[in-house]
């Protein structure tokens, strides 16, 4: 009898262990689900094209060099940075770090002409310590881009787009 009672004693501490470790494991991932939900954070890279050209004469390509016009926002919608106020869009090298790896990875194969919004999690943007005073540590960031020229060549036959103020789909990718 008393090796009977010991017996269903370990059943039981057993059982309460697996059971305390499952609950522990769905509520690491229904807190990691909501908390993006609520927050807007990503935990990957998202790309959304939002308008593509007809044709795609010229394609970013690692090592092409390329130039953006962009908006930069937080998950709360605060822009901090935008080159289509400047009126100047962004050039350098793609994939070759000199820009942070959420656009070295977003651009790649987009055509000229192309928009995207990239949401970008903060191990490919500005990590934990973000970049003060604009950036928060840890912050998701999105980005409206439009890809201008690859290797000095724009789109054919197309007029500078004035439309910056486009703020359609800012809650969908």
């Amino acid at each position: 009898m008393l090796a009977k009672s010991k017996m269903c004693l370990l059943r039981y501490s057993l059982f309460l262990i697996v059971f305390c470790l499952m609950i522990c494991i769905c509520f690491r991932v229904l807190s990691s689900i909501g908390f993006a939900k609520k927050t807007g954070d990503v935990s990957e890279l998202q790309i959304g094209v939002k308008f593509k050209p007809k044709t795609c004469e010229f394609k970013a390509h690692k090592g092409d060099r390329i130039k953006v016009h962009y908006r930069g926002k937080l998950t709360d919608g605060t822009v901090f940075d935008s080159s289509f106020e400047r009126g100047d869009p962004f050039e350098f090298e793609l994939g070759s770090g000199q820009v942070i790896k959420g656009w070295d990875q977003g651009l790649l194969g987009a055509c000229v002409g192309e928009k995207r919004k990239l949401k970008i999690p903060a191990k490919l943007g500005y990590g934990e310590q973000g970049s003060p005073p604009t950036i928060p540590g840890g912050a998701t960031l999105i980005f409206d881009t439009e890809l201008i020229a690859v290797n000095g060549k724009p789109t054919v036959g197309e007029e500078e787009d004035e439309d910056e103020d486009d703020t359609s789909g800012d809650d969908e990718l």
